[in-house]
Formats: C-alpha cells, structure tokens, sequence
C-alpha cells in the first residue's frame, strides 16, 4: 500500500505513513492489530498534522457489522483530528457510484476473512455474486503475489459468474497492477482496494481545495 500511495498520490500531497503490526492474516491477528497498535499508530500521524488519515487495512475493517468499520474511522478522527478514511468505506463508495448490481469478489485471504469482507458488502447492499480467496495466511506472501498471478486466479474463477463488477480485496496486493488487464478482458469496472483509498484522498483533497482551484 506505502508503493501504491507513494506512486500514484507523491506527486500531489504529502504520504506519512506508520505500520500497525501484521504478520500473518488471521482475524485474531488483526484484532488485536486494532486493539494494539492502532491507537500508538494514529499518535504517530497526530504529529504530523495530517488532513486525511487513511486505515489500510480492508479485512480488518470488515471484522464485525459496518459499524465495526464506523468505529475505526471514528478512532482516527478523534485521535488523529483529522478526516478518516477507512479502505472498506472507500470501496462500498465507489460501488455505490458504479451502481453495481453483481460485484465477484477476490482476496489473498482465508476463507473466514473473505467471509467478512463479502458480509460487509452485502451489508452494505452489494451481496457477492462470488467471493473467493487465495488462501495465503503470511502478509508477505500476499504481497509476492504478482499482477499476472491475481489476473489468472480472477480468470480461474470468474466465468461462470458474469459479474457487472469485480473487487480485489487487500491493501498489501498489487491489485492495482491487475485492473486494466481485467477491465480490457472482460469489459467491466475492476476496483481495488488501494485504488478506492487513492481515489477518496483524491477526492478529500479536491473538496479542500477553493472552489476556484477545482476547475
């Protein structure tokens, strides 16, 4: 996520970053990420009088009902006094300006994670019309998956779906390296989770910005 907000936002704001702990991808692991390490990490940003503080974690956020989620955006805004932006709410913002109807969902993640991001779509009204995971427990090895590798597992699992939408779920994926190849394959909108956060600060920024400047 730090490569994605550093090559895409670099040239147009200021990237401070502060790692919260997680080193296989387990629900447990990520609870007590939140309960451990988020407060200290949003201490950290504090310092730097951040205008926006994104949480880059999806399954995570995804863990409980979209409250759960509300909850963290409302931690950072408190402890950070700045926007938050969480990457679960990023994603369903984006679905709704899409106006998709029959999302497939893809993630690196155990089968139990992929459980909770779909739940929380389908919360959100964006009940999955596949949700599917690669089954990889250590975060590093989310991130040597390679573009091509997240294409051809989409590809594996997709056709007998015909989603109008399709979402690649993990901040720590190069997803972003996969949307085009996806969206030119099979001709719909392809969302990432980094990619939605990327846009959101985007759109956080122009919304700061005087009415002026916006043009």
């Amino acid at each position: 996520m730090e490569g994605d907000f550093h090559r895409h936002l670099g040239d147009e704001c200021i990237v401070s970053t502060a790692r919260i702990f997680l080193e296989v991808v387990t629900r447990e692991s990520e609870i007590r990420m939140i309960e451990e390490d988020l407060p200290s990490a949003i201490e950290m940003l504090r310092t730097t009088a951040p205008e926006v503080v994104v949480f880059g974690c999806t399954s995570a956020g995804a863990l409980g009902t979209l409250d759960h989620d509300h909850g963290i955006g409302a931690m950072i805004r408190k402890g950070a006094h700045a926007e938050a932006i969480t990457v679960l709410g990023a994603v369903i913002a984006q679905l709704r300006t899409i106006g998709a109807r029959k999302v497939a969902l893809f993630t690196p993640y155990l089968e139990d994670l992929t459980a909770c991001v779909a739940s929380s779509l389908a919360e959100a009204g964006f009940p999955p019309v596949k949700a599917v995971g690669m089954g990889i427990l250590a975060n590093l090895e989310i991130a040597s998956v390679t573009p091509s590798e997240i294409v051809s597992f989409v590809e594996s699992q997709i056709e007998a779906c015909a989603p109008d939408c399709v979402f690649l779920s993990c901040t720590n994926w190069r997803a972003i390296e996969a949307i085009e190849p996806l969206r030119q394959r099979w001709g719909v909108p392809v969302i990432s989770s980094n990619h939605a956060a990327i846009q959101m600060v985007r759109q956080a920024a122009a919304n700061r910005l005087p009415a002026a400047a916006r043009v």
